[in-house]
C-alpha cells in the first residue's frame, strides 16, 4: 500500500480543484496527470488506484465532491491505462518478430526483437 503522504500527494490537488458541484452539474473535462513514460503510466495506475479504491470503500456514503474527485482522477487513470495499451502493442510486435523469425531462422530478427521484448516486459513486472 501506498503511504499516507501518497494519497495526500494525490487528495490535495484533486480537492483544490473539485468543483463542490451537485449531481445534477455537469463535470467539467480535466487532463489528468501524463503518462509519458511506461513507468510514469504503472505509477500512476497504482497511487491513482489506491486513491479509488479509498473512495470507492465509502459505499453509499460517497459525496457530490467525492464523485468529482473520481470523476477527475479517471482522466490520469485514463491517461495511464492509454500508455500501458501502447507499450503493449509494441511489446506485442516484438514478439511477433521473435515468433516468425525463429520460424524463418533468422538469428539476428530474434536477438534483437527478443532483447527488446524482455526489456519492455520487464518495465512491466518491475524484474
Amino acid at each position: 500500500m501506498k503511504s499516507t503522504a501518497a494519497l495526500l500527494a494525490i487528495a490535495l490537488p484533486l480537492t483544490l480543484l473539485s468543483t463542490g458541484a451537485g449531481a445534477a452539474e455537469r463535470f467539467d473535462h480535466y487532463q489528468g496527470a501524463p503518462a509519458a513514460t511506461i513507468q510514469e503510466a504503472l505509477s500512476n495506475l497504482e497511487a491513482y488506484n489506491e486513491f479509488l479504491e479509498s473512495l470507492l470503500d465509502k459505499g453509499e456514503s460517497l459525496s457530490d465532491a467525492d464523485m468529482g474527485k473520481i470523476h477527475q482522477l479517471s482522466y490520469t487513470l485514463e491517461n495511464a491505462l492509454e500508455r500501458i495499451e501502447e507499450e503493449l502493442d509494441g511489446i506485442a510486435a516484438n514478439l511477433e518478430e521473435v515468433h516468425q523469425g525463429s520460424e524463418q531462422l533468422q538469428r539476428d530478427r530474434v536477438l534483437e526483437n527478443g532483447s527488446n521484448y524482455l526489456k519492455r516486459t520487464r518495465q512491466l513486472t518491475g524484474r
